[in-house]
């Protein structure tokens, strides 16, 4: 289901109202860019919703793996090509990639993630193609197939090894490739076991150290592209 924000002023007046949100300058390269996001996932937490299908509101934060995904989408040469991300939150990356030329769809499980996402693109000078709201345990029969799809830490749950990789079969070209920026995750071994019967292979991996703060991590960004035909 596609969302359509045109009016992004509006938008961003009704999500101030609706949120207590906070500005967070990120720099990605030689490039500081404006994110606006809720000030605290903990405030949006919804028991009924958690009691329902297991929803935690992760999305409103910038975790790390975006952090690192961003510099290297936004490091790209995009133009004349499309992109999916995975999973948005905030539209850090989507706003990396439409930046890099990029014609991107931000897709998420949360509607407000997605006018988020639609705000930030526009703040920071390129504006999104779509906002798609997709579960992945039920996405639609017909997707979009794209040049580059890309998710950042979308494997903390152990069932999403596999709903990562379903997706990524039914929505990237056979030309295309993905990448999924991964701290070490619990699911990220289902995720490549999963990967073979679908035709999907992993390309390359590269570890990136991520400092800040208090905060060490290492971001494994994980190259998905289809199996070469034997």
């Amino acid at each position: 289901m596609k969302r359509d924000f045109s009016d992004v002023a509006k938008l961003e007046e009704s999500l101030r109202r609706r949120f207590r949100v906070v500005d967070t300058t990120v720099r990605v390269g030689r490039h500081a860019l404006s994110i606006l996001h809720p000030a605290s996932a903990e405030d949006l937490i919804d028991e009924r919703e958690f009691e329902r299908d297991e929803r935690l509101p992760y999305w409103a934060e910038l975790w790390p793996s975006s952090r690192v995904l961003a510099g290297i989408v936004g490091g790209l040469g995009g133009r004349g090509q499309s992109a999916l991300e995975l999973g948005c939150g905030a539209g850090l990356v989507s706003c990396c990639a439409a930046r890099a030329g990029f014609d991107v769809v931000a897709s998420d499980y949360y509607d407000d993630a997605l006018r988020f996402s639609r705000v930030n693109a526009a703040r920071n000078g390129r504006p999104l193609r779509d906002g798609l709201l997709l579960d992945w345990r039920h996405p639609p029969a017909k997707l979009d197939r794209f040049d580059l799809v890309f998710a950042s830490d979308v494997l903390y749950e152990r069932p999403y090894g596999a709903l990562v990789a379903r997706i990524i079969a039914s929505t990237l070209r056979p030309a295309g490739r993905a990448l999924v920026a991964d701290p070490g995750r619990v699911a990220r071994d289902e995720f490549f076991e999963s990967l073979p019967a679908l035709g999907l292979t992993l390309h390359a991996q590269t570890d990136h150290p991520f400092t800040e703060d208090k905060v060490r991590q290492t971001i494994s960004v994980l190259e998905i592209r289809w199996a070469p035909d034997l």
